[in-house]
């Protein structure tokens, strides 16, 4: 017993020492760079000890991020549940290294307890089991890019599986012999290590007295082992997970970092546009430009490639992987590590070539494949392709912010380096001088009223100072909606049905500008500053209250943006308007469209702000509309492309996006393919010609689906049946 305990202290002295030092030298590194955004702190006025809680609950111990893929989310909450309840044959392990019939006390001798640990302990071997088809079947050498695990560290997590195994065959050995040996804590319930003591007791008492001492001691050096394995690897998420949970963005709804982009951030404190200091960082421009919770948001990733799996760029041939991003930082933070915490220059002076080389490598620049210590971290293609549609947010099982990193990172290129797709300043200098990305300007702004047999209330047209008490809602047209052709004709219908409804609005006219959608997404946080505060001094001014918008992006960016900058509006998008509407009768669909219809989920709309259900409402409220899902809906909805700016650059790499979305709808053979964001409308529209060329129809003049915002179907429905078709 002697020397069985003399070598588990010594086991625990040099685990925990060798893994105190990995983590003191991880928070070292963390705490290098900036400080993180004050809104992250719990029990803050933004963050209470209860919201903190209940995501940690349902995160953490519940895993609904991980459940929603059945299978590994299953293998995942065994493993889990399996070591939370394997840390109490820890204690009676390390415990017995000083008293060979120890028990913990109480509870310690109870047959439950020996039935749940045993059963434990099978559910963790389940798991390693699951979790290893699934890495075989989904193994980046037969199934490529399509694999989840591509770039994924592979060795790695082989390497934790077979650690896993033998924490679990380690445990059920010396419990086995302890039965034989008489210093089982259980008479009876341990029904795996009754079997195991069955299997050994053959081999007779001093066989046994032998296993059980080196099983004990093989049992906590696996335990000790793995420790140290956890803090030098990617289950490092292990510690870091339930501490990135707590302290990450989140909506109601559990949406995560979605809806909202934040301000620029310099030391923890939003940088001033109007005077701006002269260190104020402008985004990340080097790994030590990221927060500590940007560093914690790399230590947490397990690169299950979830994000990588529904990211829109990837699975059309880009070279954007929100899951390689984030390795790619990670691996990048810890090679130059040495680097970032070295005292003074004569100390960097004097670490290894590698590691000087890595600490002076480009954050944002052209990958060398073959030379990676002389290209950059992160590609510009990367850094460009991303749609910010929030499905990497969304699917991440342990809060990674992904859209908030590739954002900062781009404000850095746009506003310190100049260096953004050229197609893009196009669209930046016609917001800046006409105030929309068209570059038609105000005057045009309400071209979209023609031809209407009603009469639209502009705001001011009567001398107006305020909205009159009377009006229900400022209806914000949006640039698309105003001045795109085909966005317009959902601006059309939506002012007919209010009108129908008897609902009063009035519409601002020339005295909207662009949201600042597009600028804020490509980095320009400037531009967005300026036109952001323009128009929330202009609604300010005019006394809005209740605003009503056609467009995902305005949505998005008036009600959870615009809070940012003074302006605090409820805004509703005509989906939702439209839906109560019918509710309450105010309007009442009456003729039959036959029609098969699928809806396209706009990202802005659904995965950011959590709008799933009014727009199909209003579809189904449409007589004869036979409404279908694509197998790509709801959370899970493929981007249309043109968020995050991309609307206005060229999409030269893989196969466009609008095509990918657009064969899809077009698989299911409907009449129409609806949506309810104009970025979405004009994409699918495209993506539609697109497909009708690649069958050799002529798709210009002729769309073989149509393309349609639930507005208008609706408004076809509300008007009356012609008397060909009245019964």
């Amino acid at each position: 017993m002697i020397v069985r305990m003399i070598l588990g202290l010594a086991m625990t002295v040099v685990a925990l020492t060798v893994a105190g030092r990995r983590v003191a030298y991880l928070i070292r590194l963390a705490t290098a760079g900036q400080p993180a955004e004050p809104d992250r702190r719990i029990g803050g006025p933004t963050r209470s000890v209860a919201s903190v809680a209940s995501a940690e609950v349902a995160e953490v111990l519940v895993q609904r991020k991980l459940l929603k893929w059945t299978v590994p989310g299953l293998a995942h909450l065994a493993a889990f549940w399996g070591f939370m309840f394997l840390l109490v044959t820890v204690i009676e392990g390390y415990g017995a290294l000083f008293w060979r019939d120890f028990a913990i006390p109480v509870i310690g001798r109870q047959a439950w307890l020996g039935w749940l640990e045993d059963t434990m302990a099978l559910a963790t071997a389940a798991s390693v089991v699951v979790f290893a088809i699934i890495r075989v079947r989904n193994a980046p050498k037969n199934q490529g890019r399509s694999s989840r695990f591509f770039g994924s560290h592979l060795d790695a997590a082989w390497l934790v599986l077979f650690m896993i195994f033998n924490v679990v065959w380690t445990l059920l050995l010396y419990r086995g012999a302890q039965i034989n040996t008489g210093y089982f804590p259980f008479e009876r319930g341990a029904y795996a290590s009754e079997a195991v003591a069955r299997a050994l007791e053959p081999l007779g008492e001093d066989a046994n007295t032998v296993i059980e001492h080196v099983g004990v001691l093989l049992a906590l050096g696996v335990i000790f082992g793995f420790l140290v394995l956890v803090v030098h690897s990617k289950h490092m998420h292990i510690f870091t997970a339930p501490i990135n949970v707590a302290v990450a963005r989140r909506r109601p709804g559990g949406a995560g970092a979605l809806g909202a982009l934040q301000p620029v951030y310099s030391a923890g404190e939003p940088v001033d546009f109007e005077d701006p200091g002269e260190d104020d960082l402008m985004g990340r421009g080097a790994i030590t430009d990221f927060t500590w919770k940007g560093v914690l948001d790399m230590l947490s990733c397990t690169e299950c490639g979830r994000c990588q799996s529904q990211c829109p760029a990837w699975n059309t041939g880009k070279p954007l992987s929100p899951k390689l991003v984030v390795m790619n930082l990670r691996d990048h933070a810890l090679a130059r590590a040495p680097y970032t915490l070295a005292a003074d220059d004569e100390a960097r002076a004097a670490l290894p070539e590698a590691v000087r080389a890595e600490g002076e490598r480009v954050l944002v620049a052209p990958v060398d494949e073959a030379n990676p210590a002389a290209g950059g971290v992160i590609d510009p293609d990367v850094l460009w392709s991303c749609t910010t549609c929030g499905a990497c947010v969304n699917q991440c099982p342990v809060d990674i912010e992904h859209i908030d990193h590739i954002v900062d990172m781009r404000r850095y290129q746009v506003l310190v380096e100049g260096a953004f797709p050229d197609e893009a300043g196009v669209m930046l200098r016609n917001l800046e001088h006409a105030g929309d990305p068209w570059g038609r300007g105000a005057s045009a702004r309400l071209e979209w009223t023609t031809g209407l047999d009603f009469e639209v209330p502009v705001f001011g047209a009567n001398g107006e100072d305020t909205l009159p008490e009377d009006v229900e809602y400022l209806f914000w047209v949006g640039c698309a909606g105003a001045l795109d052709d085909k966005a317009q004709n959902t601006t059309r219908a939506v002012a007919t049905l209010l009108h129908q409804a008897g609902v009063t609005y009035m519409v601002l006219g020339d005295g909207e500008t662009c949201t600042g959608d597009a600028a804020r997404r490509i980095g320009h946080e400037f531009l967005f500053q300026m036109l952001a505060a323009a128009n929330v001094e202009t609604l300010n001014s005019v006394g809005a209250k209740r605003i009503v918008v056609t467009c995902a992006h305005c949505f998005n960016t008036i009600a959870n943006e615009y809070p940012q900058l003074g302006g605090h509006y409820e805004v509703v998008h005509h989906s939702t308007l439209l839906s109560q509407l019918v509710a309450d009768r105010r309007l009442t669909p009456v003729t039959a469209l036959d029609s098969t219809i699928t809806y396209h989920d706009a990202c802005y709309l659904g995965r950011h702000n959590q709008i799933f259900a009014p727009p199909r409402a209003v579809l189904g409220a449409v007589p004869g509309a036979r409404v279908i899902e694509m197998a790509r809906t709801g959370e899970r909805s493929f981007c249309c492309g043109a968020g995050g700016a991309r609307m206005w650059m060229d999409e030269t790499l893989g196969e466009r996006i609008n095509t990918n979305r657009a064969r899809e709808a077009m698989d299911l053979k409907p009449d129409v393919v609806a949506a309810a964001c104009p970025f979405c409308i004009v994409m699918l529209s495209d993506g539609v010609r697109a497909v009708d060329a690649e069958n050799g129809a002529d798709g210009a003049a002729d769309p073989s689906v149509e393309v349609a915002d639930i507005a208008e179907i609706l408004l076809r429905a509300c008007a009356a049946p012609s008397p060909a078709t009245t019964p």
